[in-house]
């Protein structure tokens, strides 16, 4: 990113996050929980899944296994049959049963509160530990980069690059600290109700009046 571009893109993203902010103020995860340990299996299961097929899932699956202790002490076989209808179920239901007894002996069954102790769980890359310290503990270490933050930083022209981490290095750089434990909220609900990947209208899209460019920009990645 050159100094020319650092200038234009933060005060773009500003503007961006500011239009967002009235368009979602109160932008939050669409994952239903009610435990710590319940949002980040709700988080695991929704890598490469809808949000809509993870809260069909999780309701009955919590009322079967209620603690991680359940998890931990669960079988393959009970666990698969519970999640089977999402994507990759054969290794979310290993990740997660792996990262129900690393919790309990190594953290007495609670999160850690440190990206580098939260990756060592299995299953949980930097992009799912940015979203349980966010949205469980408010502790802002990263910006979280899912698909629909990869599409908007491209259509936006807010990174050069098409890879979450470095999608991630760029937005931390111009996005101010105190606004990235919800920007990727924002996003979301931006993308799921008013600017998806197909062609779409968006002559009343406020944000496009910001960048017109990103009104010709759909897939980009």
């Amino acid at each position: 990113m050159t100094i020319r571009q650092r200038v234009e893109r933060k005060a773009r993203i500003r503007k961006l996050d500011r239009a967002l902010k009235k368009l979602y103020p109160t932008a939050t995860t669409e994952l239903l929980y009610k435990t710590p340990w319940q949002f980040m299996v709700a988080v695991q299961l929704s890598a490469q899944c809808t949000d809509k097929l993870v809260n069909k899932v999780t309701p009955p699956l919590f009322r079967k296994l209620r603690t991680i202790q359940d998890f931990a002490k669960a079988k393959p076989e009970e666990l698969f049959p519970l999640i089977r209808s999402v994507t990759y179920a054969n290794n979310k239901t290993r990740n997660i049963i792996r990262a129900a007894n690393y919790l309990l002996q190594t953290h007495q069954g609670k999160l850690p509160r440190t990206i580098e102790e939260m990756v060592k769980m299995p299953g949980v890359g930097r992009k799912t530990a940015n979203v349980l310290l966010g949205d469980l503990f408010g502790i802002c270490e990263g910006i979280t980069v899912d698909t629909h933050v990869i599409r908007f930083a491209l259509r936006f022209d807010l990174s050069d690059y098409k890879d979450a981490v470095r999608i991630e290095r760029d937005l931390m750089e111009i996005l101010p600290e105190k606004e990235w434990p919800y920007f990727t909220h924002r996003v979301i609900y931006y993308g799921r109700r008013m600017a998806p990947a197909r062609k779409h209208d968006t002559k009343n899209d406020p944000l496009v009046k910001i960048f017109p460019n990103a009104g010709s920009v759909f897939r980009v990645y």
